[in-house]
């Protein structure tokens, strides 16, 4: 078999395969590994895979690009499956409230927050917002992200949740990185609808969610469960009805305080549950029995100076799936790095190397219910392939604050090369 991209060599490669579904509990920790590795890619997959020689049927000719990844490791390329991509402007002004110590509730109470980027987006045109995030997904391809989730939740309106989500579509025709894209017009409620929670409501149920839905625009459909924001049943009402929509259903949980959103994640079987940083042990239990992915965002809490993580080690021990994502956003945790996250899961939520790897990879896939294609090293999946320069998978959390990546394989062709975009 004649092969397009060959690498060899390997000091470690973490496959993250042998599991058709998301890794739950003690799974995660399984070993991953394989050392003086190799992977060949043709026609965008992965055709082949193992250690020490090369079998004489992956054929090397003069097109074949052949990667010697000696002294490096090699894993499926990143997916970040929490982010709000697109928006307009930025939110630095906010950071000295914050240090001032004013709570992430109270600077949206007064205008700002969510309500201050739902200005600058509405305020911004199309092109503006796809040229912003276009430079953001550059960055996350540059740090291994191949594939992104993309919420909307900035326009809250019909018209410009609708030219948020026309951007993410274009993009994810345009761009290297693959985005699944979801509705979340629920992120809050906008200054117009002041006092009139229920008619917004209606208004997104009635109006705004057939039609992304008649368009094609999303995937996914999201709400914001929190004190302050919509409240369980509030979310509730407007997830069942996502769910008779077609839309597959995420829930921002439990993230400041014990609502329970978690619990109704569960209750729903929505796919995954994000955030979680308050969630209870009732909470854990539901979405364990309702095969709910815990979406982990240590980033927000660190950007936020919360002082507390989400109880990663509870949930593994109570058998969950955790997946790792950037939360990238203009306001609680504006980084596209996804190294990060996984350094600050390990050191601040105390998940281990093995584990980190498999919620950034696979778990992070299944998530945003792309597992089957994309997440681990194995035959016949996309050849979505990142390489460090480093010597194995520990390295990778312990030599935090830099960017690791050596190369970046996307669709089985090369994107990234010594930390610079070739594409």
């Amino acid at each position: 078999m004649k092969t397009d991209i060959l690498i060899k060599n390997a000091s470690q490669i973490a496959t993250c395969a042998g599991c058709d579904r998301p890794r739950r509990g003690k799974e995660m920790s399984y070993d991953i590994m394989m050392e003086d590795g190799w992977v060949a890619a043709a026609a965008g997959r992965i055709v082949g895979i193992g250690k020490g020689d090369i079998p004489r049927e992956i054929r090397v000719d003069d097109d074949t690009l052949v990667i010697d990844a000696s002294g490096k490791t090699v894993l499926p390329g990143f997916v970040d499956p929490h982010t709000h991509l697109v928006h307009g402007g930025s939110r630095e002004m906010e950071l000295a409230l914050k240090l001032e110590g004013v709570s992430y509730l109270d600077i949206l109470k007064k205008g700002g927050g969510i309500l201050s980027t739902v200005r600058a987006t509405r305020a911004a045109s199309e092109d503006e917002l796809m040229k912003k995030a276009a430079k953001s997904l550059d960055i996350m391809l540059l740090h291994g992200t191949t594939t992104v989730e993309a919420k909307s939740g900035y326009g809250l309106n019909m018209e410009d949740e609708i030219k948020s989500l026309k951007v993410v579509k274009a993009l994810n025709e345009s761009h290297p990185v693959d985005i699944v894209s979801t509705f979340m017009g629920a992120h809050a409620v906008p200054t117009e609808y002041s006092g009139k929670k229920k008619e917004y409501i209606d208004l997104l149920i009635e109006e705004v969610m057939p039609c992304v839905k008649r368009m094609d625009l999303a995937e996914f459909c999201d709400v914001f469960c929190e004190k302050g924001v919509f409240s369980v049943e509030e979310s509730r009402k407007i997830l069942a009805r996502a769910r008779e929509m077609g839309y597959k259903l995420k829930i921002h949980a439990d993230e400041i305080e014990a609502l329970g959103g978690a619990e109704l994640a569960g209750e729903l079987g929505a796919v995954s549950a994000e955030h979680l940083l308050a969630v209870t042990n009732k909470g854990i239990r539901k979405m364990k029995q309702g095969n709910v992915i815990a979406v982990l965002l240590p980033g927000t809490s660190f950007n936020l100076d919360l002082g507390k993580y989400a109880r990663a080690r509870d949930m593994i021990e109570a058998g969950l799936a955790i997946a790792l994502a950037t939360d990238y956003n203009p306001g609680s945790c504006p980084t596209e790095n996804i190294q990060l996250i996984i350094s600050l899961a390990c050191l601040k939520m105390k998940m281990m190397p093995e584990e980190v790897v498999c919620a950034a990879t696979i778990n992070a896939a299944h998530a945003i219910h792309r597992g089957g294609e994309i997440g681990s090293l194995e035959v016949g999946k996309k050849a979505d392939i990142v390489v460090l320069d480093v010597p194995n998978i520990s390295y990778l959390p312990y030599h935090f604050g830099i960017n690791h990546v050596d190369k970046v394989i996307k669709n089985g062709r090369l994107v990234v090369d010594d930390q610079r975009l070739v594409y």
